[in-house]
């Protein structure tokens, strides 16, 4: 039987609640605020966000998964009209959640930032520590990494820290011994050289080298905006890694799109089908722009 995955990110939800830069008072956090509305929100529409969810829950997935950025500036005010947008998906084992740097921008109390939908970032496996978490349901495991750390002015990087690329090695090696499909979430990309300095993944290497020897069955992220696909050659197979747009973008420059993944097992090997749905600002309404397997990809 087939298991569907919708992937999206990069929500980046609108409008910022007022008075949202001067709660809580960071230098950082009003930057962003003006950044917000002089300039993003221009580009990032509710509206686009809302027919996006409304297209996902039409395709009837079996499981969502929401790679981060949410909110804009994260402040206290935003994380709970995010918290609302996530409880329209549905219960919270039906959503995965992980966290982008729009969600650690500035040093936020738990309790009042992503503490609200720590539901959503819980894992059902004995032992484990907040991340990566691990969810399994039916024969597919996901495995949430937490690449988002509050950085300073004009940096977006992200890293996840030796504690964290260890617990991920030995979980990939268990759930492979075990047999799952192995669907590895992280906010920025984990590959070197597809985000600018300031926006990288610092311990991309570390990350690649743990992927390449425990393996993964796909790799998905977001925090580029823009449609992304890399491959990660390990020598006996090769891991697929792939970015999504913003999920809000009405702009028709890499505009609002989501990905839904069809995953079967057939003869003893893993098939993976990708369908593209993108936001068509003429007609309004997201529609597929490409459907393929990631075994037929060169």
């Amino acid at each position: 039987m087939s298991f569907s995955v919708a992937h999206f990110s990069d929500l980046h939800l609108g409008p910022l609640p007022q008075g949202s830069a001067l709660h809580d008072f960071r230098a950082k956090r009003v930057l962003g605020a003006l950044s917000w509305h002089f300039r993003r929100k221009k580009l990032h529409d509710p509206n686009v966000a809302d027919a996006l969810r409304i297209d996902i829950l039409n395709s009837k997935p079996d499981h969502i998964a929401f790679t981060g950025d949410g909110v804009n500036i994260a402040s206290p005010k935003e994380f709970l009209p995010l918290l609302k947008w996530i409880e329209l998906f549905g219960p919270a084992d039906f959503l995965s959640y992980i966290p982008g740097n729009h969600d650690t921008y500035v040093k936020t109390a738990y309790e009042k930032g992503l503490g609200l939908i720590e539901p959503y970032m819980r894992g059902d496996m004995r032992g484990e520590q907040p991340f990566p978490y691990v969810r399994l349901r039916r024969n597919v495991a996901f495995i949430g990494l937490n690449s988002a750390i509050p950085r300073g002015f004009h940096s977006a990087e992200g890293r996840l820290g030796i504690a964290q690329r260890e617990a991920l090695r030995a979980r990939l090696v268990e759930l492979k011994n075990k047999g799952f499909y192995r669907l590895v979430m992280i906010h920025h990309p984990p590959a070197i050289g597809i985000a600018t300095r300031y926006r990288s993944l610092i311990d991309a290497p570390e990350l690649m080298a743990v992927l390449a020897e425990a393996g993964a069955e796909l790799v998905i992220h977001g925090h580029n905006h823009r449609r992304e696909m890399n491959w990660l050659e390990t020598g006996a197979s090769r891991i697929p890694i792939i970015g999504v747009p913003s999920a809000s973008m009405a702009s028709p420059h890499h505009p609002a799109e989501w990905n839904l993944y069809s995953i079967t097992r057939n003869g003893g090997r893993w098939q993976t089908q990708v369908s593209m749905r993108s936001w068509q600002g003429t007609a309004q309404e997201f529609q597929t722009v490409g459907t393929f397997m990631l075994d037929e990809v060169a």
